[in-house]
């Protein structure tokens, strides 16, 4: 249903993405994960034909997508600045939808604005940052595209509102399977919704896997510094950090015994991919250890 192959984004001299390859070929939830800048919303455009690869090859329902109309009919692509006509009603807005999207479901939809406490009678424009994103997240599900693209569909939303949406999400997948792509920070809210996580660090990707083999990646070690350092020349070691007496180290999952005294802990698949995706500079810690403020900063 996608396909990527070394796909290259980049504006004037700025690289965005640089060897981007993967292939999605049957319908499930995805987590497209990573740090602020490294090019989750880019892919996404390309992907719905918004946006044209610099270099590399991109295909989606058998079609190069930038400003494709079969992709068009089969793809929608929700994100922050999602408008619509001003002097349509959010009624008006979702009467209309079947017009672009043929398995769009409008009673659905005005169940779910009901639900959410929004009124039909309300224009986008008038509606809150929460509510905004409440409506275009609803308006994407309701249209059961082939193809779902969602990025950051949570921002504004309180997290009474994020947890009924993802329930959502959930149900009207299982309901009707089709290809539902979430760019989002909120992937330790998500780790029981999407199956797979591809996760994109420089320009390419880091990852992509699911959830379950991610979570099985890494482990943290913990104890006092005495105990767990002298361990960790046996292990490959991704993070460390200190907590007043308390030592704990990231490293990659293996088969070693246990050192004595130590604690492993297992991680969420939103930790190990931070982990994944650090800064070169390393931890908030390295930088006390190294700072030129004096030991009171240690």
């Amino acid at each position: 249903m996608i396909t990527c192959k070394q796909l290259q984004k980049h504006y004037g001299k700025k690289e965005i993405l640089t060897d981007v390859s993967f292939q999605i070929d049957e319908p499930k939830i995805i987590g497209l994960i990573g740090r602020n800048g490294v090019g989750k919303s880019t892919l996404l455009k390309i992907i719905a034909g918004h946006a044209k690869a610099s270099k590399g090859y991109i295909e989606v329902v058998g079609q190069k997508p930038f400003q494709n109309l079969t992709v068009a009919a089969n793809v929608i692509f929700i994100e922050d600045a999602m408008t619509f006509p001003a002097v349509l009603t959010l009624k008006e807005i979702l009467e209309s939808a079947k017009k672009f999207y043929a398995k769009f479901a409008t009673d659905l939809a005005f169940k779910l604005l009901k639900f959410s406490n929004i009124s039909e009678k309300n224009y986008h424009t008038q509606l809150s940052k929460g509510q905004k994103a409440t409506f275009n997240l609803i308006y994407g599900i309701a249209s059961r595209s082939a193809i779902t693209l969602l990025d950051e569909p949570m921002n504004g939303m309180d997290e009474a509102i994020r947890n009924d949406m993802y329930r959502v999400i959930l149900k009207d997948f299982i309901a009707y399977p089709r290809v539902i792509i979430i760019s989002s920070h909120y992937l330790n809210e998500m780790e029981q919704l999407i199956e797979d996580i591809l996760l994109l660090h420089k320009g390419k990707v880091a990852l992509f896997a699911p959830v379950e083999e991610v979570q099985e990646l890494a482990v943290k070690l913990v104890g006092q510094k005495g105990n767990v350092e002298p361990a960790l020349d046996k292990y490959e070691v991704l993070a460390t950090y200190e907590n007043g007496p308390i030592f704990e180290a990231i490293v990659r999952k293996n088969d070693l015994p246990l050192p004595e005294n130590v604690r492993m802990l297992s991680l969420s698949a939103s930790d190990v991919c931070q982990v994944l995706t650090a800064t070169e500079g390393g931890s908030i810690d390295d930088i006390y250890r190294k700072s030129e403020y004096g030991a009171e900063y240690l």
